[in-house]
């Protein structure tokens, strides 16, 4: 089987990570792998906000854990110590697709350089708060421009990948 069909099959979402940062190498490897997703028209709407510094991370993660309502101390970004956050221009009507793509492309990639990675919703309501916008606007990006499509946390797993649940027989349909 192709190298890369057969990686897309064995990657998992991981949910317990090590301590240990990904090498500022790695993380750059897998925001690269991002920014080369297919986009709309080739507009390229996407940004990705990649995120190491301990303390942004937690308040990423606290803002996450608020917004769905969990207790306080729960860490949605399950440990994981890098966060790569992805936000896309809203006035390109592809930007949901886009940044998805994105997303999908970042995930595939942590897994193929052997780190573990997970799509964590709740970007858009993040980035929508008072909290987010100063983030965004602190980094000189206009926080009306752009909507949130994901996190993707990566860092090394914790424990082994679980075994891949069957795929559904009524996932695709093939008309002749």
């Amino acid at each position: 089987m192709n190298e890369v069909i057969e990686a897309m099959r064995d990657r998992r979402s991981v949910r317990a990570y090590t301590e240990e940062v990904p090498s500022d190498e790695l993380v750059e490897r897998v925001v690269d792998a991002g920014l080369w997703a297919a986009s709309g028209r080739g507009r390229q709407s996407p940004i990705v906000l990649a995120v190491t510094d301990r303390a942004l991370r937690d308040r990423l993660s606290a803002m996450n854990a608020r917004i769905m309502g969990a207790p306080e101390g729960t860490d949605p970004f399950y440990g994981a110590p890098a966060v790569l956050v992805v936000l896309a221009r809203k006035d390109v009507g592809t930007h949901v697709y886009d940044g998805s793509l994105v997303m999908g492309n970042m995930l595939n990639a942590a897994h193929e350089l052997g780190l573990g990675s997970c799509w964590i919703h709740r970007a858009k309501e993040e980035f929508e708060t008072p909290e987010g916008r100063a983030i965004l606007e602190g980094l000189g990006i206009d926080a009306d421009a752009y909507e949130g499509i994901g996190n993707c946390i990566v860092g090394h797993a914790a424990e082994p990948a679980p075994e891949a649940a069957p795929r559904k027989t009524d996932y695709a349909y093939h008309i002749d």
